[in-house]
């Protein structure tokens, strides 16, 4: 992945979210927070790896980390408020590439490729996160592991492409033909084994009978977009079909056959759900 440091000022929520996922996925982590490790949770586990600012409280260390990283992003439901404004105030004032994503106006897997292509553009490896406190938005925390975490699987798939100038493309062997789609529910199935990672893969092999949430909605989406499905996949589609005896579907109930079937083969396999 790009990144290869995320900090933040290890508030509850947002921040908190950060730091879970760079451990969870072997990122170095980091931040400048409050003299005295305050969070609006208590004192700040010892685990995690971030610094008192000598003297400083919450405005001092937003700033100081906005100083010391590459970029900053801040993800919120609505407009900034509070700390999270104060934020894009601080990289302003600084003259910090800074990013808003709202997931009000936008879902997870749209705003993960703008996440993608800012940090790309910006060649942020120090990426600092913010966002609102649980106390103020207590669904932050699971938006903001959902966002990063979809954002690693486009880095990740990305980074499988070959990456050819158009004076090279001409020497490589059908290298004007698009990838090879998936053209039966089993082929997608072993495409997303082979691409998402294995944090996700057991959250889904763990959700046999549960309500449909935001994180199913953004895998839904994700499989369409990978698949083919939104840019017309007639053969998938008609197995989709053939799978549960129907005529016709739409894409979005076709993606939903893909992940249940993948959560299937994902159980045979072994895989448990991972609880955070």
């Amino acid at each position: 992945m790009q990144i290869e440091k995320i900090i933040s000022g290890a508030q509850t929520g947002a921040d908190r979210a950060a730091l879970d996922f760079a451990i969870e996925y072997d990122i170095e982590h980091g931040g400048w927070v409050p003299e005295g490790r305050r969070a609006e949770d208590g004192i700040i586990d010892g685990s995690y790896r971030v610094e008192e600012l000598a003297g400083g409280g919450y405005v001092e260390r937003t700033e100081q980390n906005v100083i010391d990283s590459d970029g900053t992003l801040i993800v919120s439901r609505g407009d900034l408020v509070g700390g999270s404004l104060l934020t894009r105030e601080m990289a302003e004032k600084h003259a910090k590439p800074c990013l808003h994503v709202n997931i009000g106006e936008v879902i997870v897997f749209d705003a993960s490729i703008d996440v993608y292509e800012w940090l790309r553009a910006h060649d942020i490896r120090v990426l600092n996160v913010a966002g609102p406190r649980a106390s103020k938005d207590d669904r932050i925390y699971e938006i903001v592991w959902n966002l990063l975490e979809m954002v690693l699987h486009i880095d990740a798939i990305s980074g499988a492409m070959p990456n050819l100038s158009a004076a090279d493309a001409g020497a490589v062997h059908g290298a004007d033909r698009e990838p090879a789609l998936p053209q039966t529910v089993d082929e997608a199935v072993e495409m997303l084994l082979e691409q998402l990672t294995k944090k996700t893969k057991s959250r889904i092999a763990g959700r046999e009978g549960k309500a449909l949430d935001d994180f199913e909605n953004d895998l839904r989406r994700y499989i369409v977009e990978q698949s083919g499905l939104a840019s017309g996949n007639p053969a998938l589609l008609e197995d989709c079909c053939q799978a549960v005896g129907k005529s016709d579907m739409d894409i979005s109930d076709a993606a939903f056959i893909i992940m249940q079937k993948l959560g299937q083969r994902l159980r045979e396999m072994g895989h448990l759900r991972v609880v955070k």
